[in-house]
């Protein structure tokens, strides 16, 4: 399995990726729009995307970060935003390598570190993001504001 970062030629199967990533999240299945998405993220570069390949070239698994800057640390902060590993590869340690990219690159960024958030339901990422060093903050409180358009 290779670890690399995702490219426009991908996009078809990075597409499929991202459609059973949002299934997973209750999301309605929209195909068209996910292609555009992750499209628009690859030609902007607006967010940093690594697949795991496996030797035949098939896409079992991805990353995706979107930069963001710590004020108080004065920092550069990746946001964790998606992770996905295809159900027919999981217990692999797939989701793992592609968590140990996404450290490299805030290495490589010389960023203050990695965040992400995730359902109180997701058993199987509240077991995973402890156990690659990520640490639960319970004394934060997390906000959010939908725009109704």
């Amino acid at each position: 399995m290779t670890i690399r970062p995702a490219l426009l030629t991908d996009l078809r199967s990075l597409t499929n990726l991202f459609e059973g990533y949002r299934t997973f999240y209750q999301k309605d299945p929209n195909p068209e729009t996910a292609k555009a998405f992750i499209s628009e993220r690859l030609i902007e570069n607006d967010s940093k995307i690594y697949v795991c390949e496996n030797n035949t070239g098939a896409l079992l698994g991805f990353v995706q970060l979107y930069p963001l800057f710590s004020s108080t640390r004065m920092r550069k902060l990746w946001l964790l935003n998606d992770l996905f590993v295809q159900p027919a590869s999981r217990g692999r340690g797939i989701s793992k390598l592609l968590i140990q990219r996404a450290k490299q690159l805030a290495k490589e960024t010389n960023a203050a570190g990695l965040m992400l958030e995730t359902g109180v339901s997701n058993e199987i990422g509240n077991q995973l993001y402890p156990s690659t060093g990520f640490k639960l903050i319970a004394a934060s409180n997390f906000y959010e504001w939908n725009n109704p358009a």
